[in-house]
């Protein structure tokens, strides 16, 4: 049986929770694995339910596609500090269609000739939004007005907000990062220079 740690209240085995494998499986088909957060959320039944169906209904939204979705969610994971989301959302991105290199040189957005015009007005506010305290400001809002609708804007709030819990959830309970993540940054964006 493989344990499924983290750091501060111990492990949780995936086969002592037949009740979720309908909703692991799901998850496991999305993301290619699944994440020990899901595991340690699990000893509160409710609180998985309730975490699963707010991240379907943000990542399943219709206004943005899931590379820049996961492109979000992985600067405000940067900014916040959280290596275990900054590892998933990377892997999430590859998985999205985008390009390791474009991950890799994502600390270089403002600069970068990989990111345009509207993902770098993105990435502004999701790598100011992700700090503590928070950063975002109208300037930004102004910014992504020129590229976004209203309702595309409340996405990319919603991916960044649905990270600021995942990224206190982990880095708080020392989530141990499974293999699937760990290789991708290992093998994939680390030779290119990732952080």
């Amino acid at each position: 049986m493989k344990k499924i740690p983290t750091t501060y209240i111990g492990d949780t085995y995936r086969e002592d929770l037949k009740e979720f494998e309908e909703l692991f499986k799901i998850v496991e088909s999305f993301m290619g694995y699944l994440p020990n957060a899901h595991l340690t959320m699990s000893e509160r039944p409710e609180l998985l339910k309730s975490f699963s169906a707010l991240a379907g209904v943000v990542f399943q939204s219709d206004g943005l596609d899931a590379g820049t979705k996961q492109l979000i969610a992985l600067a405000s994971s940067l900014s916040a500090g959280c290596k275990y989301c900054q590892a998933h959302t990377s892997h999430g991105a590859e998985r999205a269609g985008i390009e390791e290199k474009k991950i890799a040189d994502i600390l270089n957005y403002s600069e970068s000739e990989k990111f345009s015009n509207s993902e770098k007005a993105v990435l502004d506010l999701a790598f100011a939004a992700g700090k503590v305290p928070n950063n975002s400001n109208q300037e930004h809002f102004d910014n992504l007005s020129k590229y976004y609708s209203k309702k595309e804007i409340v996405d990319i709030v919603s991916v960044i907000s649905l990270f600021g819990f995942l990224n206190r959830w982990n880095d708080t309970l020392g989530t141990a990062l499974e293999e699937v993540p760990e290789s991708f940054v290992n093998d994939k964006l680390k030779p290119l220079g990732w952080i």
